[in-house]
């Protein structure tokens, strides 16, 4: 009879994804051989309350406040950091590193600040450090980027990354909401959290474009790299006249590599109702890629939620155990073998849907239009929407411009005496140049 191997492995943290990665690993006890080769086998998880997680477990002897209970244990070979935040996190994923243990994470922040040096660490211990979980969810997306898509040239990455974000934006799309309506309803869904602040400002999606374009374009990109803006801004009249216009707003994680530059930002964005991800609704999430070999890709999927995010660790749990059985861990360490510079927002080329009021008489277009020519601004299109009293909505798309030269010509625009006020400012979706 062949010895059937163990492998120990340690979670860190037991709330929802600790908790829904115990619960996926359960489930897959009776194949969890045949798929791997071992048995991953739950030795240790790390809590702050010991009594509260024993009554969750068939075994509360695998309960502990202790993490040097599991550093120290030279037969946990894997430990899975599932606490979230900074820190303790990264003082425990460094020295588990340290010890020669393997570690799987879904911690978007602390990946977005510091996945560099923890990947150069993983690499100089010859330990595999894996977090598909971090980027949507349960959507593969990390792993195809490193391994799939690895024999293109990759000039685009782009998707919706925030489910909380996507759920608003449908219901002010859909049903005409307000975004302070639409905020409140995916509060009573549970699909806000108390306080929303990293969702709706755009800080949740912008952590996960530094990580996808570190990988996409092999040069590392920090959060301080990435240009970000939220949806608070965005009212139903935007959502109603970008439908006229066969497009709907979507809160957009972009990436882009050209002329030896990377290009990253989170915003709200026009996006032809055409385009795959335009059709990506509520909570769910979308990555969408551009490769010189495979022309467009879309991974689509749950972006989000316990047994989700905790299918995406449990893959990861699966793909280190497989490594250790064939003596081939840290295989894939560190891609970022380039060091290429983040170009200034100012200098990204953008399309912009721009909505204002103003006076309505007669020369005030020509006025407009004098303003947009001194700073290179051309337009597309103009309309006119809806007057009120003395004061006409416009609405004008642009050509690809410079946000720098868009910048400036608002302002002018703005001390205008014709002007009474530029109500909405969005970019709109341009495909890149090749």
């Amino acid at each position: 009879m062949i010895e059937e191997k163990v492998i120990p492995i340690a979670l860190l943290g037991f709330g929802t994804v600790g908790y829904g990665t115990y619960q996926v690993l359960k489930r897959q006890e009776p194949e969890m051989v045949k798929k791997t080769g071992a048995r991953l086998e739950i030795r240790k998880i790390l809590v702050r309350d010991v009594k509260k997680a024993a009554a969750k477990v068939e075994d509360p002897s695998l309960i502990t406040d202790s993490w040097e209970e599991i550093l120290e244990d030279p037969k946990i070979q894997i430990v899975a950091e599932l606490m979230g935040g900074l820190e303790p996190a990264g003082t425990y994923i460094r020295q588990a590193l340290l010890a020669g243990k393997h570690v799987v994470t879904a911690n978007k922040d602390l990946l977005a600040q510091n996945h560099g040096k923890l990947l150069d660490l993983a690499g100089e211990k010859g330990c595999d450090l894996l977090f598909e979980a971090a980027v949507a969810g349960a959507i593969p997306v990390i792993t195809p980027l490193k391994q799939s898509l690895a024999a293109n040239r990759l000039d685009e990455i782009m998707g919706i990354v925030n489910g909380t974000t996507n759920f608003i934006l449908t219901r002010m799309n859909q049903e005409g909401m307000e975004f302070s309506e639409a905020l409140s309803l995916a509060a009573d869904l549970g699909y806000a959290e108390a306080d929303p602040t990293a969702d709706i400002e755009g800080l949740d999606a912008g952590r996960k474009v530094a990580i996808l374009a570190s990988i996409a374009y092999h040069s590392r990109v920090a959060l301080e790299d990435v240009h970000i803006e939220g949806i608070t801004k965005i009212t139903a009249k935007d959502m109603q006249y970008a439908r006229e216009m066969g497009c709907v707003i979507k809160l957009i994680g972009m990436s882009r590599c050209d002329g030896g530059q990377i290009e990253a930002y989170v915003a709200p964005m026009l996006i032809p109702s055409s385009h795959p991800l335009a059709s990506v609704n509520d909570a769910y999430n979308a990555v969408f890629v551009h490769g010189d070999a495979v022309g467009d890709a879309m991974f689509f999927g749950k972006g989000a939620g316990q047994l989700p995010t905790a299918s995406a660790v449990a893959g990861d749990l699966f793909e280190i155990a497989r490594n250790i059985l064939h003596g081939c861990c840290g295989r894939i360490s560190c891609t970022c073998y380039k060091h290429l510079p983040v170009r200034p927002m100012k200098e990204v080329k953008s399309r912009y849907f721009l909505r204002f009021l103003v006076e309505d008489r007669a020369g005030v277009l020509a006025e407009l239009s004098a303003v947009f020519a001194r700073y290179q601004v051309s337009v597309e299109q103009v309309m006119q929407k809806k007057k009120q009293g003395h004061w006409a909505e416009l609405v004008i798309i642009t050509e690809e411009v410079r946000e720098g030269d868009m910048e400036q010509a608002l302002l002018a625009i703005q001390e205008k005496d014709c002007t009474r006020e530029i109500s909405s400012v969005i970019r709109a979706y341009g495909e890149p140049e090749n």
